[in-house]
């Protein structure tokens, strides 16, 4: 007799949209010709996201299946709230930049692999996603801010990029960089800014089952504002982590200083784990803020993934680990 143990984010079955609900979705939005538009590419504008006009060539890729080993242990945050609350400090410091995210262009859009590497590459991201077994999970997702999410996203286990890039033995570390253009993201222009966006996990990191490279959301393709084409989703880890637009996975054998550390080493840390036990300097870390009801909610250790990856920080005990 097989026995499965429950993970600790799952939630019964009754509480997470069906399959059937979301494919009745699909076919009424086919019936009343709109879903043709969505899986041929088309230029029709997300729900809730202003602006969002450019084509995607990606978008006959969606929906792609749904993983059910990964849900979120609440329900969905609807789509308009997730798609309009967002950090992108690139477009500005506020919290209502989609529609200045519009401005980034997302094709032809390069993504660059180097550093300890086999072969250093360079590669189109329709190529990337060619090469990639994509599919959706659901995720916590849980802000430094305290508010908090459940989303479900589309794209890939980051192990497989790790593959493809065939990493040298020596090398420790995924260092990640977003694109950095002035001329459609405003706010590259404040100067005080570490400039590009960069972040990083080690290989350890890189490689767990939870790691995941995020191409799209809510079964259609990645919207600007949330970090088209290409971010990144690590759901025990506080949302500053998970960078977005990137264009660069560099590796290495040095720690890099990512951006909110070199910003803010007092707030901000390398390991970025959720913890409610260690407060930010300035707010408590206790409780989050659920951005569809608006109610607080206890936080849980490493975002109630701690049965999955604690064991990637033992013997770290010297580490600030949470911040």
């Amino acid at each position: 007799m097989l026995i499965r143990n429950k993970q600790g984010w799952e939630i019964s079955e009754n509480r997470a949209t069906s399959e059937d609900v979301f494919l009745n979705r699909r076919h009424l939005l086919k019936m009343m010709g709109i879903g043709g538009l969505i899986a041929g590419g088309s230029s029709l504008a997300f729900p809730g996201i202003p602006g969002a006009a450019e084509t995607d060539p990606s978008a006959a890729l969606y929906p792609v299946p749904r993983n059910d080993a990964f849900v979120g242990g609440r329900p969905i945050t609807p789509e308009e709230i997730s798609t309009t609350y967002n950090n992108f400090y690139e477009f500005g410091s506020h919290k209502n930049i989609s529609k200045a995210a519009q401005a980034l262009k997302i094709r032809p859009w390069t993504v660059k692999i180097d550093g300890m590497v086999e072969t250093e590459m360079e590669i189109g991201i329709d190529d990337l996603l060619a090469k990639m077994p994509l599919e959706e999970r659901v995720y916590r997702h849980r802000c430094v801010e305290a508010w908090s999410m459940v989303v479900p996203w589309s794209g890939f286990q980051l192990s497989e990029l790790v593959k493809l890039a065939a990493p040298k033995a020596s090398a420790k570390y995924l260092v990640m960089q977003t694109f950095e253009d002035k001329s459609v993201a405003s706010g590259q222009k404040q100067f005080w800014y570490p400039w590009p966006y960069t972040e990083a996990l080690t290989l350890a990191e890189a490689t767990h089952e939870l790691a995941f490279m995020v191409t799209g959301m809510y079964g259609k393709p990645m919207p600007k504002q949330n970090g088209a084409p290409l971010r990144l989703a690590v759901p025990w880890k506080y949302g500053f982590k998970q960078i977005k637009s990137i264009v660069r996975f560099h590796f290495t054998d040095k720690r890099p200083e990512t951006f909110w550390e070199k910003l803010n080493s007092r707030e901000y840390g390398f390991w970025a784990n959720v913890n409610p036990e260690v407060r930010h300097p300035r707010w408590s870390q206790a409780t989050e803020r659920d951005l569809e009801t608006g109610k607080r909610i206890p936080t849980l250790l490493y975002n109630g993934y701690a049965n999955e990856v604690a064991s990637l920080y033992k013997g770290l005990g010297s580490e600030r680990l949470f911040m």
